[in-house]
């Protein structure tokens, strides 16, 4: 017998002994990248228009998180840096928040007093068009970099707005978005705080603007949190900890579930335990839901308006060798009861939908302002 055919009724002996060979998991995924490879060269040679390889890796690199959530995106080193510049509170574009549902980009909120504000969008808006293109099956990165611009110039965005049945369009100016994160007055005896963003001075604003009301002669506080689309955790948090005297804020799991993180306020009630009632709306997202979700599981806080948008997950930066970044999802938040904030928002304690006649925050049309003055007049 050659040593051939003992090779063969070796190897026959072996399938029998121990049954089919199973597949190296590793090997579809070679397939797949082979398959990739395959696609690239075909797209190279056979196009009708000549592609730039390079941007076709970013958009397949970028669809591949998107897959994942709508946060998780690819940056390339210019969004990278553009993001840096937003979380410092000064950026350019229209002011508004976005988000992707359902493979069309959404409005979480216009940021108050920018372009996209006084022009009239509001939170839950869907963007249809931007200069005329379609947004349907644009990434969340694409939509961004449309709408962005040199300041000055004019922009045109087409959305859908749930209960209206026409398209609605709006020409908007781009501006450099400077946000103003604080401001504070009294109102018929009630201090009145609008927070607008958390943004790296968030906290040292708001005490600013805290030590300047007369603490002892209020009835209570009101803390407006409408259409802010949140911002960074440690501004969340040290905000929690100004109306706490303690007891955790929130927590954050990973996918590894001994990956827990919980974080507690350690500073006291600056307001002195007084009256406070938190206004939120769908436009109030993320830190915000952190803020306002902690607060009423601490019974601290009476949460009044509507229901919030819902975004908690938790998205980490990772700088990449070409100085672009990826922004993943590795977390979720939860508050102090165990609950989840992601896609099921805070609920509000007292349901007050907005007057939809000119609606606007903090003016004579803001009916849920009016309601929650009203309660702590009462409350004196």
């Amino acid at each position: 017998m050659n040593l051939f055919l003992k090779y063969i009724l070796v190897f026959s002996f072996s399938i029998l002994l121990w049954g089919p060979v199973k597949a190296n998991p590793s090997d579809k995924l070679y397939e797949k990248l082979d398959l990739f490879s395959d696609v690239l060269n075909t797209l190279k040679k056979e196009y009708v228009d000549e592609v730039d390889q390079s941007e076709v890796i970013d958009s397949a690199i970028n669809g591949m998180l998107q897959s994942l959530d709508p946060y998780s995106a690819y940056m390339s080193p210019e969004s990278f840096r553009n993001m840096n510049d937003d979380t410092k509170g000064e950026f350019g574009g229209l002011g508004i928040e976005i988000t992707m549902e359902a493979g069309l980009v959404k409005i979480i909120t216009p940021i108050e007093g920018t372009p996209a504000d006084k022009a009239g969008v509001q939170a839950g808006d869907f963007i249809v068009k931007i200069d005329n293109k379609q947004v349907k099956g644009m990434t969340l990165l694409d939509a961004v970099k449309l709408m962005r611009g040199k300041v000055g110039t004019k922009i045109e965005i087409t959305v859908r707005r749930v209960d209206v049945e026409d398209e609605l369009k709006f020409q908007i100016t781009r501006d450099i978005i400077k946000i103003r994160e604080v401001t504070a007055e009294v109102k018929e005896n009630v201090g009145y705080i609008r927070l607008r963003a958390f943004n790296e001075q968030s906290h040292n604003q708001l005490l600013k603007q805290l030590n300047k009301l007369p603490n002892k002669k209020l009835n209570g506080y009101i803390l407006d949190l409408r259409n802010n689309p949140g911002g960074l955790l440690s501004q969340a948090i040290k905000i929690t900890e100004t109306f706490l005297d303690g007891g955790e804020i929130v927590s954050t799991r990973g996918r590894d579930k001994n990956d827990i993180k919980i974080y507690n306020a350690r500073k006291g009630d600056k307001i002195n335990k007084k009256p406070l009632i938190v206004l939120i709306n769908q436009g109030s997202a993320s830190a915000s839901e952190i803020v306002s979700g902690a607060l009423k599981d601490h019974k601290r806080a009476i949460l009044l308006g509507e229901k919030s948008f819902g975004k908690g997950s938790v998205q980490s930066i990772i700088p990449l060798k070409n100085r672009g970044g990826l922004r993943l999802t590795t977390a979720k938040y939860y508050l102090p009861s165990g609950e989840s904030i992601h896609e099921k928002g805070v609920e509000p304690d007292i349901t007050v939908k907005r007057n939809k006649d000119n609606f606007k925050i903090n003016t004579k049309t803001d009916n849920q302002l009016k309601y929650a003055i009203n309660l702590l007049k009462e409350d004196s």
